[in-house]
């Protein structure tokens, strides 16, 4: 039979719907949605988050895990409010990680436990990416950018590369990211040295988004300003954040906010395999990850983070003062947008899966509900 969800509210890209009343059929799909103003529950709903850039969780690396483990990884990320993701690789050698890219393509094809995170799509980065600003990733695997290999990459992944990484100022990156953006993939640009100028050459050429702003980046500059400066200033571009408050200061986020606005900024977690597991020794990619007070450290640098969407959400109304309605557009419509899955994903309409999250009346997550179903915590 067919069930109901009601709340105080419900925030969707277009609005807030007031006193909703949902109805979900037996097959756990949005029936109809109207208001009642006779429902008075105070709870508040919103459209589950969609994470582009996620290298694992629940002690699992994504390049690495089985279909079993990948499952932990699923639904650990369905308890903090993740109903979609792109599961994302590190730079490693070719061999392995055409591997793990037919591996995850297995993933996207597969069908998904309703009770777990779906991957839709892969996000590679790396491992055209410089030198310079390699961060963590090995650099005897970073490669020059090359249209051949990148079209091997996409055969193993089958067509499911959604998102590359590439550092816009390596010889032959232009072309690449022309032929990438031509062929349907969305091109970020991270891990980069690039000046402004070179960094405008990527977006002319395609690029549409900037992979975990601030982080391995030329230092923004006022007289040579750099990637950072057009990241910021270019309305074509989306940007990624990291809302930690490690990878980046309180007062760098409400910038990239003012900067980029409720349209085009993007929350990620960048997170590994330690999210939601105590201090210790992790993998990520090739190499392994000191986890210790909520930093991920390899060799001196960051390694990815410990961080959960749900906490970014909530950081991000801490150091932002945004209200919750705006908080979750960025992790879960703009994200969407970027990768052109905004009709799917993101959009409480009749028709679609039943996937919500809850949260009370003071804006904590409570909840999740994929397919109409609660997700236990």
């Amino acid at each position: 039979m067919p069930t109901t969800l009601t709340a105080r509210q419900l925030h969707i890209p277009q609005g807030t719907i007031d006193h909703p009343v949902i109805v979900i059929d037996d097959d756990g799909l949005i029936a109809s949605i109207h208001s009642d103003p006779t429902n008075k529950s105070e709870d508040v709903l919103t459209t589950t988050f969609l994470d582009i850039h996620t290298h694992g969780a629940a002690n699992y690396d994504v390049m690495h895990a089985s279909a079993a483990e990948l499952g932990v990884v699923n639904r650990f990320l369905a308890t903090r409010g993740v109903g979609h993701y792109l599961p994302t690789t590190v730079t490693a050698p070719i061999d392995q990680t055409l591997r793990s890219l037919e591996s995850l393509a297995n993933a996207v094809e597969s069908r998904t436990p309703a009770n777990e995170a779906r991957p839709v799509g892969i996000h590679l980065e790396g491992p055209f990416i410089s030198h310079a600003k390699k961060g963590v990733h090995p650099p005897a695997d970073i490669l020059p950018p090359d249209i051949a290999l990148f079209d091997r990459f996409q055969q193993a992944a089958r067509g499911h590369i959604r998102l590359i990484t590439i550092a816009p100022e390596i010889p032959g990156a232009l072309a690449l990211i022309k032929h990438a953006a031509t062929h349907g993939v969305r091109v970020s640009i991270g891990h980069t040295d690039a000046t402004s100028e070179q960094a405008l050459a990527a977006i002319d050429a395609g690029a549409r988004s900037a992979t975990h702003t601030f982080n391995a980046m030329r230092a923004l500059d006022h007289r040579a300003p750099g990637v950072i400066a057009t990241v910021l200033d270019d309305d074509r571009l989306f940007a990624e954040l990291i809302c930690d408050g490690v990878h980046v200061d309180p007062s760098m986020v409400r910038l990239w906010l003012k900067a980029k606005g409720a349209d085009k900024a993007i929350l990620v977690t960048d997170s590994m395999s330690a999210a939601g597991m105590p201090d210790g020794t992790y993998t990520l990619g090739t190499f392994q990850v000191e986890v210790a007070d909520g930093r991920a450290m390899a060799n001196g640098s960051l390694a990815g983070s410990v961080l959960t969407m749900d906490r970014a959400v909530a950081n991000l109304q801490r150091f932002t003062g945004s209200p919750l309605g705006t908080a979750v557009r960025l992790a879960s419509h703009n994200p969407a947008k970027l990768l052109g899955m905004e009709d799917v994903i993101a959009n409480p309409i009749a028709g679609q899966p039943a996937d919500f999250n809850v949260f009370n009346a003071t804006g904590e997550h409570k909840a999740t509900i994929l397919n109409g179903a609660r997700i236990q915590l």
